[in-house]
This record gives structure tokens, sequence and C-alpha cells, in this order.
């Protein structure tokens, strides 16, 4: 069962999501805003957001994303 309408935190950072949630560019995560505003600033974000278009555009509504980089500590 789908719970992105159900969840009450961010699958990124674990806050409430009573401000607002959005699904991820990356992949399937449901994220808050702050998130949301944290991933346009990533440099890939544009690839994340063709390869999404693409994806729809070829009939693909269930496109799990490009995989979200992590930066190396």
């Amino acid at each position: 069962m789908d719970t992105f309408f159900s969840q009450r935190y961010c699958d990124r950072c674990g806050h409430s999501l009573e401000g607002g949630r959005i699904m991820s560019m990356y992949n399937t995560d449901c994220i808050c805003m702050e998130c949301k505003r944290k991933e346009r600033e990533n440099a890939d974000y544009k690839t994340a957001c063709e390869a999404d278009r693409k994806a729809i555009k070829n009939g693909d509504f269930n496109f799990n994303g490009i995989g979200l980089k992590t930066p190396k500590k």
C-alpha cells in the first residue's frame, strides 16, 4: 500500500511532514519541503528532472529516479 499521503515523517531527515510533502526527483522518497529545497541545490538536479520528464513522456509513471548520490565525508 502506498503511504505517501498517510506517512507523518520525511523519509530523508525524519522531520514532520505537516508543512508539506513532495516526492524526491532522485528516488521514491517522500520528503519535506526543506529537503526539497536542499535537493534543488544538488549539481545533478537538472539531470534528475530531465530523466523524470523523459520517463513520463515514454509512459513510465512509476519511474524510480536516477538515485540519490550521498556526498563523501
